[in-house]
């Protein structure tokens, strides 16, 4: 995993991005944050050596992030799995965080394969073709996610009492809306907001960036 970081000062935010992201993609949720913004980037993805063997695991994942100091943190997709599994095990890890797209929570999910994401990519050609090239270095994160579990038991983050803000997707059968309103039930402090969208990072971009701002702006 390697980091970059934009801007400076405090809050530091932590953003971890989703599985197949583009540079671009995986900054999407930083932008216009206040303070410092540590993008990673997690193995097999942009610049970032291929995962070793048997990386693709949401508990080795959420290790990896906890090495970053932060605040506050925002998560995508795979990203937010990791962080519902590192709020699981340090509560207290940040101030506010917020989970976009959740995949998973203590259900595993159906398989999937790389022809399905690609196929489920949306947006200007240039995009498309982007993240389906991004897509074949992950053949190992297909094999392995499918059956896993952000956390065993979702009754675990009922120890998280900072704020969650959860923002889900209806239609997307990547990131079901059930799974959403799940996670979102499960943190003491967590706020719903689902988008009348298959693709809100996509449809509802302008909005999402200004929801953020807002939620982490207290």
């Amino acid at each position: 995993m390697i980091t970059t970081s934009y801007g400076s000062g405090s809050p530091v935010t932590l953003v971890a991005h989703g599985l197949g992201a583009t540079a671009g993609e995986a900054r999407i949720p930083a932008s216009g944050l206040p303070g410092t913004r540590v993008v990673v980037t997690l193995p097999s993805h942009g610049d970032a050596p291929d995962a070793p063997p048997g990386y693709w695991d949401y508990g080795r994942i959420a290790a990896d992030l906890a090495t970053v100091p932060a605040d506050q943190a925002v998560g995508v997709s795979l990203g937010a799995g990791a962080l519902v599994r590192l709020l699981s095990t340090e509560p207290d890890r940040f101030t506010r965080v917020a989970l976009l797209l959740p995949a998973v929570l203590d259900q595993p999910r159906p398989s999937f394969t790389l022809r399905q994401l690609s196929d489920l990519t949306t947006g200007p050609p240039a995009y498309v073709a982007e993240r389906r090239a991004a897509l074949t270095r992950l053949e190992a994160a297909a094999e392995q996610l499918p059956g896993q579990v952000a956390v065993p038991d979702a009754a675990l983050l009922a120890a998280v009492r900072v704020p969650v803000l959860v923002i889900g997707a209806v239609g997307d059968p990547l990131h079901p809306e059930d799974v959403a309103k799940a996670t979102a039930a499960a943190f003491p402090a967590g706020e719903l907001w689902l988008v009348d969208s298959p693709a809100p990072m996509v449809s509802h971009r302008a909005e999402i960036r200004h929801r953020l701002i807002s939620f982490f702006g207290g």
